[in-house]
């Protein structure tokens, strides 16, 4: 026993651990030293895109990817670091391409599908949008994902593949936006006078657009009501405050003129038997 352990150099060892401490060392510090580096440049980055006429969904997307590169990048330089042959490793990724790409095409379709909608812009951050039974405000375009926020304070994940390929409502593109609410009157009550109280309670909200101006028109005969269509015009940002508003306000005005706004009645007809 002692003849094997004295047969073992333990100096060699040793030297074997320290230079393996030292690279392990040396590369956690470089990692460590790395991802600082990376964060500080991405600030940079942010701070260069805001002074410039890049598109906030463009520059989104440009930092994500940029993120990416570098820290593969970092990877690959810790690895020399810690005695990895670095030009071996990028041919064995390389050899592995289309097996990784076989692999990853649902990621390789989303890549694809947030550079289409980069490049075609069918909206972009701040966009009202209606897409894959979501509908909400676009919130962040990323490399693979576009996030939106819902009414109800929800974020949505849509994978940019199936956003790319799938229908696309914008809300935002115009600018505005077309309230649609329906105010019954009654039959014995003047149509243009109803109108004319309506419109005037429309154009007198400072929220309501004046161009387009909204449109009130008789729709239908209803069973118990003249039903009028009030089609006032908002900002997306003022869509739910006219609707609200609208509805309440043109009550109150209705009333104030002595117009009703009926309730489905029926009347029973009961023959006497003689």
């Amino acid at each position: 026993m002692e003849e094997k352990l004295a047969s073992i150099d333990f100096g060699k060892i040793t030297t074997i651990a320290i230079d393996y401490g030292i690279k392990i060392g040396q590369a956690l510090i470089l990692l460590l030293v790395g991802l600082w580096v990376i964060k500080q440049v991405i600030k940079a980055v942010k701070k260069i895109i805001k002074k410039t006429d890049i598109d906030e969904s463009l520059s989104g997307f440009l930092v994500s990817l940029l993120t990416w590169i570098l820290k593969i990048l970092l990877f690959i330089s810790v690895l020399g670091q810690l005695g990895v042959a670095t030009t071996s490793f990028v041919a064995i990724i390389g050899a592995a391409g289309l097996a990784v790409g076989l692999a990853l095409q649902g990621s390789l379709a989303n890549f694809a599908g947030g550079a289409l909608i980069l490049l075609f812009k069918p909206f972009k951050v701040g966009d009202l949008i209606e897409a894959q039974s979501a509908i909400g405000v676009v919130k962040e375009i990323q490399i693979f994902v576009t996030k939106i926020l819902t009414p109800d304070n929800k974020e949505v994940i849509i994978p940019n593949g199936a956003l790319s390929n799938g229908n696309i409502t914008n809300f935002s593109s115009t600018g505005h936006l077309r309230v649609d609410l329906t105010v019954g009157i009654s039959y014995s009550d003047d149509i243009e006078k109803a109108k004319t109280v309506i419109m005037e309670t429309l154009m007198n909200d400072p929220k309501v657009l004046k161009t387009p101006a909204p449109t009130v028109a008789v729709g239908e005969l209803g069973d118990s009501s003249v039903n009028i269509l009030v089609r006032p015009h908002a900002t997306v940002a003022d869509y739910w405050d006219v609707y609200f508003n609208s509805l309440q306000n043109v009550k109150v005005a209705l009333d104030k003129a002595g117009i009703e706004i009926p309730f489905p009645q029926q009347v029973n007809h009961t023959a006497k038997v003689s």
